[in-house]
Parts: C-alpha cells; sequence; structure tokens
C-alpha cells in the first residue's frame, strides 16, 4: 500500500440509491460520476436507514444500539466510546468536520471536542437557505463547502505534509425539498412522465451497469408515507389539491397532480445537482493543493430517500414559488419510490430501499481500478476499522478502552484491490422496531409497529441473490431457514444493545 492518504469522506442525506448518474440516475452529477470513473462502486453497501443511526455507526465504528443511539435514541454515551478524529489522533492525522452532526443530541461543542475543526448546526433543519451574518443568503450545500474549502486552505498553510480526515455533511437532498430557483428551472420538465417510466428506466441502467442482477419492486401504492396518518389533518389543510400521499399509479393522478408532483422532483435533482457542483469545488482544491491523488474519497448517502413526512416544519406556504424558503414539502411516496429504484420502500424501514447506499471510492495512487464494481458485503461500521487501516493501524490492532466490546466492522482496505475480499458472516439491522439481518443471500425482516404494522407481524425472509427488490417472502416455504435467521438475529440484539450504565 502507498503512504497514508488524506481521507475525504462526503456524506449525503436522504439520497435515494439510483438517484447519481453512476447508479443509473437521470440527475446531472459529472463529480460524483467522474469519481466513480476514477475508482470503485460498490453494490451492496449499507447504511443504518435514518441519519442519526448512521452517523454514530460511521464515527465509532459499533452498530447504533451498541451505542445507545437506536432504538430509540437515549442520549448516553459509555465512557469507552470514542470516534474516528480520537482514535486517528494517535497516529499523527488532522480531523475536520463541515456541516450536519446529529449525534447524540449535541451539536456543535460534541463535535469541536472530537475533530480538530469543525462546523455544524441545529440538525432540526426547516430550510436550506443559511442567511449569514454580512446578510448574504446561501444554499446549504454552498455554505458548507466554504467551509471545507477554509479548513483545506488552513491546513495547507498550517499542516502541509501532515493526512488529514475530513469529515463533509450536507444536508442535502433532505426535507423540506427546496433549491435556488435557477437550478430548479434546469429540471422543470424533466419529470413530466412520472415515476413509474423514471424507476423502470433507472432499473434497465443498474443492470445493464450490473450494479444490480434483480427485478423492479412493487409500487406498493397501499403505503402511505409513515407519519402521515398521524398528521393527516394539519397536514390535509397545508397541501393543496396537487399533493398525494401515497405512491399510486402515475396515470392516475390528475394534471394539475402530475405537475406539482413533477415540480417535487425537479427540487429534488436541484439539489443534488447543486451539491454535485459543490462537491467540484472541494475536489477542484484539493487538486490545487497537488494532494488529489493522495486523498481517499468515499461517497455515500445517510439512508434512502424519504417519505417520513409531507410537511416538515411549520407555516408552509402553499402559495409560495415551489422550492423557496416558505416551502416545507417532503418529497413523498412516490418519488421516493423512484429514488430507491430498483428496491423497496424508504428511510427509516430498514428493506433495502431504506438501507441501501451509493458507496464510492477514488483514491488515484492507492486503488489502480477504474470504474470497476465491488460486490463486497459492508457497512457504515465498516468506516472506522478502514481509516485506522490505511493510517497503519491493522483493525485487530486498534486500542479500545476498557469495557469497549469488540469492534464488529471490517477493514475495506482489500476490496479496494479485489472483488470479494471481504468477508462477513451477518449485517444487523434494528431502526425503531424495524428489524432485519443479513447473511450471505439471506435477508430477514420485520417492520414495526410504528410503521403500519403490528406487534405480532410475520418475519419475511428473501433471497438476495435472486430477489433484492424483496417481492417474494420464502418464510412460508422455509421455516427452518425463518428460524435460524432469526435465532441469529436475537443473538445480535442481545449482544449488541448496550444498556445505559454498562461499561
Amino acid at each position: 500500500m502507498t503512504s497514508r492518504p488524506n481521507i475525504l469522506l462526503l456524506l449525503m442525506d436522504d439520497m435515494g440509491f439510483s438517484d447519481p448518474g453512476c447508479y443509473g440516475g437521470e440527475i446531472e452529477t459529472p463529480n460524483i460520476d467522474r469519481l466513480a470513473a476514477n475508482g470503485l462502486r460498490f453494490s451492496q453497501f449499507y447504511n443504518a436507514g435514518r441519519c442519526w443511526p448512521t452517523r454514530s455507526c460511521i464515527l465509532t465504528g459499533y452498530y447504533a444500539p451498541q451505542v445507545c443511539m437506536d432504538p430509540p435514541a437515549r442520549g448516553y454515551r459509555a465512557p469507552w466510546q470514542r470516534e474516528i478524529p480520537q482514535h486517528l489522533r494517535s497516529t499523527g492525522y488532522r480531523s475536520y468536520h463541515s456541516g450536519k452532526w446529529h449525534l447524540f443530541n449535541a451539536r456543535e461543542p460534541e463535535a469541536q471536542s472530537r475533530f480538530d475543526v469543525s462546523w455544524g448546526y441545529d440538525i432540526e433543519q426547516f430550510t436550506h437557505f443559511f442567511h449569514q451574518p454580512d446578510g448574504r443568503t446561501q444554499f446549504s450545500a454552498t455554505a458548507i463547502t466554504d467551509h471545507a474549502l477554509a479548513c483545506l486552505d488552513a491546513h495547507q498553510a498550517g499542516h502541509a505534509g501532515t493526512p488529514f480526515f475530513h469529515y463533509v455533511c450536507y444536508t442535502t437532498p433532505h426535507f423540506p425539498v427546496q433549491a435556488e430557483p435557477q437550478d430548479i428551472a434546469k429540471y422543470m420538465d424533466r419529470y413530466r412522465e412520472g415515476w413509474d417510466a423514471l424507476r423502470e428506466r433507472r432499473w434497465r441502467r443498474l443492470r445493464e451497469s450490473g450494479i444490480v442482477r434483480c427485478g423492479l419492486s412493487r409500487r406498493e401504492p397501499e403505503v402511505p408515507a409513515p407519519h402521515y396518518l398521524a398528521h393527516k389533518a394539519e397536514w390535509d389543510a397545508c397541501f393543496g389539491p396537487g399533493e398525494i400521499e401515497y405512491a399510486v399509479p402515475w396515470d392516475s393522478l390528475t394534471e394539475e397532480q402530475q405537475r406539482f408532483q413533477a415540480t417535487k422532483m425537479a427540487i429534488h435533482a436541484a439539489m443534488i445537482d447543486r451539491t454535485d457542483r459543490e462537491i467540484g469545488r472541494i475536489l477542484d482544491r484539493l487538486q490545487a493543493m497537488n494532494v488529489l491523488e493522495d486523498t481517499l474519497v468515499l461517497f455515500l448517502s445517510d439512508n434512502g430517500a424519504s417519505a417520513e413526512m409531507m410537511i416538515r416544519g411549520g407555516g408552509h406556504d402553499p402559495g409560495a414559488p415551489p422550492g423557496s424558503e416558505a416551502t416545507h414539502l417532503c418529497l413523498g411516496p412516490g418519488w421516493s419510490s423512484c429514488a430507491n429504484a430498483p428496491f423497496r420502500r424508504h428511510k427509516i424501514w430498514v428493506h433495502e430501499g431504506g438501507v441501501a447506499t451509493p458507496l464510492i471510492a477514488c483514491w488515484p495512487n492507492g486503488i489502480s481500478a477504474r470504474g470497476e464494481l465491488r460486490h463486497d458485503m459492508g457497512h457504515c461500521i465498516d468506516f472506522l476499522p478502514t481509516t485506522m487501516d490505511l493510517a497503519g493501524v491493522k483493525p485487530e490492532d486498534i486500542p479500545l478502552p476498557d469495557g469497549a466490546p469488540p469492534l464488529p466492522g471490517r477493514s475495506l482496505v482489500p476490496a479496494f484491490h479485489r472483488d470479494g475480499s471481504v468477508q462477513r458472516d451477518h449485517l444487523y439491522f434494528h431502526h425503531e422496531g424495524n428489524r432485519a439481518l443479513r447473511a450471505g443471500d439471506w435477508k430477514l425482516v420485520n417492520e414495526s409497529q410504528v410503521n403500519r404494522g403490528t406487534p405480532d407481524d410475520p418475519w419475511a425472509l428473501y433471497d438476495l441473490s435472486a430477489d433484492r427488490c424483496e417481492m417474494v417472502d420464502l418464510a412460508g416455504k422455509m421455516p427452518e431457514k425463518c428460524q435460524e435467521m432469526r435465532a441469529l438475529w436475537q443473538h445480535c440484539e442481545d449482544t449488541y444493545r448496550t444498556k445505559p450504565g454498562d461499561e
């Protein structure tokens, strides 16, 4: 392996699996695509299905329940817990953070105690338009990038030659869907053909590229946005005639509904397009610093696209220009099903649509492959052992504080050189009652009462080698395999649940 690289981890918020161009999408993402063309795309990488659980997995190297961040988040921090920048500090790395924090119910002071430089803000953001002290209004992705560039400039001026870890957390395309008017205009006519045609087109491109081998999931028009029924009266009063809370067939919508829904997807696309251009600014700065070739860039999303809420924040004005600061709409189930194509469900669920993420790894001087795929099964818990491996500390030699359980993740470094080189027994999921286990090509799933189920909902069993879209439940035909998987999930639950006071 070459000398220790800089590590830039770019995290999107609520971006669907097939949103980027290099993962089958029609959104223009040339900078993300060039990372993929000059590096690797992972086809079977997972997050934890929602913002804060994924972020805890990324930074701590543990499953979210192990660090009391799921289910639900309890705000307890075990005395043995450490994050990536604390581990890397002993190896000589400097660490920076720009953007969303959303960890341990704390914000900037919490992050600053771990990173050398950190800038974050209230995770309950209701707008993507930042009002700066000098009177300027900036789109969130631009403001976050400005801070990231300032960190890079300061590093170059004061610490050139010292490797860095930079954690850049965009809030786009998290709801509310808001974007600059000129960015929205670029996509205003692109989505009039609707989500059914677009999701099939994305699926076909994914199959042609070799990223997936499965069919296309059913749209599930009977499943509402997760929190819709609890807020029906409140939200219906703000919607207007163009909104729809279910992923119904596109041709069943009125012309007014189609126009309204196409506009929402245009805003979602504009958010991703703008963020891609901001990522391009960071890549250009690394090039100007003459360090891009020695920087590992990792790009992913914290969960699938969201149908979580139909309105986010207060005071939604249905008469305001679409995507402006006075609007607070969510993407909704119809377009979320498209953004997550070909997979089933959305953010919060632990079906593939909620937890599968693109992962791109580009490191010109360390990864010789260009444009290749990796089918190794990975998870956000793998980032800590990976960064330590790159810093010169083998995962088995990572010093852990007294009382700390073993790290459950694997280093991804072997996969940088050869497909199929990262082996693991299983991956475990539990978010607010949504439960799943993946072992080899088998996946066991159970959805919670929170998301329309009941405490007695049956477990479903899927063979992902043929059915990654999770449409054919084999539990009834294979009860023994289902029971075996349930026992393994329960073992994980008993092993990975840390309780307050545990040391």
